[in-house]
């Protein structure tokens, strides 16, 4: 049997309206109402779970799922850079920033590279194939765009440099489905709006 990996990304979140590196800033009023309209399209799952940020927990609160949390799947450390603007980094650190960008295996953040995370994000994935011996075939997962184009680079076996290619809108469903070394893909779904009772 295959085993389905559903990853839904959280809601926005003030912190990325403004385009910074997130810094596990929680949702504001306006993400939490946006996730509660949407639940109702959220798929059935025999795990749920969540990845570590307060953006992560917020979002599977306001879905109304009974998920944990997964360190295996927190964002991507990126050190000293946590929480600033992304332009106001850029500014500072032109070089720095352009070796993130361009090096897979640069840091200079002092946090995680690229390459560590999306070994990082395989190895969970690995990890599920091993949950289907417990009767767990689907699983689902609220965790940070940057997570969801990792999980998808290692599945794919896509280049590294890939991931940069790859955009996760908020609240999305991107779903897996298979076993290692023989993943598909159906990405981008947005979850629907519960009907209105009116019509």
């Amino acid at each position: 049997m295959a085993v389905q990996v559903m990853l839904i990304s959280p809601a926005l979140n003030a912190a990325l309206r403004e385009a910074r590196f997130d810094g596990d800033a929680p949702l504001d009023a306006a993400g939490v109402r946006r996730a509660g309209a949407v639940a109702a399209g959220v798929p059935a799952a025999d795990r749920y779970l969540h990845g570590t940020s307060e953006r992560c927990a917020g979002t599977a609160d306001a879905l109304g799922l009974r998920a944990g949390p997964e360190p295996a799947v927190h964002g991507w450390d990126l050190g000293r850079w946590s929480g600033r603007r992304l332009a106001e980094v850029s500014a500072a650190e032109p070089e720095a920033v352009s070796a993130w960008l361009t090096d897979p295996s640069a840091a200079p953040h002092g946090g995680e590279s690229l390459l560590e995370l999306c070994s990082r994000a395989g190895r969970w994935l690995e990890t599920l194939e091993c949950a289907e011996d417990d009767g767990v075939r689907r699983v689902l997962a609220v965790v940070e765009p940057a997570v969801v184009r990792a999980v998808t680079v290692g599945a794919l076996a896509l280049p590294v440099e890939a991931f940069w290619r790859l955009d996760v809108a908020p609240l999305t469903l991107t779903a897996l489905s298979g076993r290692s070394g023989r993943w598909n893909l159906r990405c981008g779904q947005q979850l629907s709006p519960a009907p209105d009772p009116a019509v």
